[in-house]
């Protein structure tokens, strides 16, 4: 699912707003809009706000003294877009903190593709890192179902991996056989059916190879299994 990042305008001009906000829109943006600069300064404290586009001419408050009180408050990155396009305004703009600058007018691509650069700039980077299941020192890699008890690897059957990975999602919890033996085994259990006690007798066997500290599987007699945190 794409993630639509909210734009919040802060301008006094009314009709460029709804132009530009309508643009944005068609775009894959959602928009808020602000006339004055204390009254954008509050808006831009929502913390839904992902990108802010500020004039510099505003009643109120001026974009520059905006733009100050925000880089004090909140880290939301800000497009200034103004009329005001000369070199020295386009400087003081960035000496502040703002993040980028076009003068008006400006070609709406060109606005949307700066403001998809910046968001993608400011966008936390959030390492990949395989999923675990971990249940004290027994630990398994779902990427690569390496499994490994105090940092010693074990083998493991196909079986013996899938009932594992059963009980260790569903810890402290009493799994029943017929779970066991349908996700474990990929089979219903039959009557008279030893093949889920069996390889929990195998598993147990491991678990004690690699050490005293590590979590117990205990018989719930009629019922299923459970690993003991």
């Amino acid at each position: 699912m794409i993630k639509k990042y909210t734009v919040l305008l802060i301008d006094d001009d009314i009709d460029f707003c709804e132009l530009l906000g309508e643009y944005l829109e068609r775009e894959g943006f959602e928009t808020l809009a602000a006339h004055d600069g204390i009254s954008g300064y509050e808006a831009a404290l929502d913390p839904n706000v992902n990108i802010i586009i500020l004039d510099v001419m505003l009643p109120k408050m001026n974009g520059f003294e905006v733009l100050k009180k925000l880089k004090v408050n909140t880290e939301t990155p800000v497009l200034m877009l103004t009329a005001k396009g000369d070199e020295a305004d386009q400087l003081t703009g960035l000496n502040i903190g703002a993040d980028d600058y076009l003068p008006k007018p400006c070609s709406p691509k060109l606005l949307v593709a700066r403001l998809r650069a910046i968001l993608r700039r400011v966008e936390p980077v959030v390492p990949e890192t395989p999923e675990q299941l971990t249940v004290g020192n027994i630990c398994i890699d779902l990427g690569t179902r390496a499994t490994t008890i105090a940092g010693q690897f074990i083998e493991l059957t196909n079986s013996e991996y899938n009932i594992l990975c059963c009980l260790m999602r569903d810890v402290g919890k009493i799994v029943p056989k017929e779970d066991l033996s349908e996700q474990g085994l990929n089979r219903k259990i039959a009557a008279f059916d030893r093949s889920v006690d069996m390889h929990i007798s195998h598993l147990r066997s491991k678990l004690d190879q690699a050490g005293h500290d590590s979590p117990r599987i205990r018989t719930i007699r009629g019922i299923g299994y459970i690993l003991e945190k």
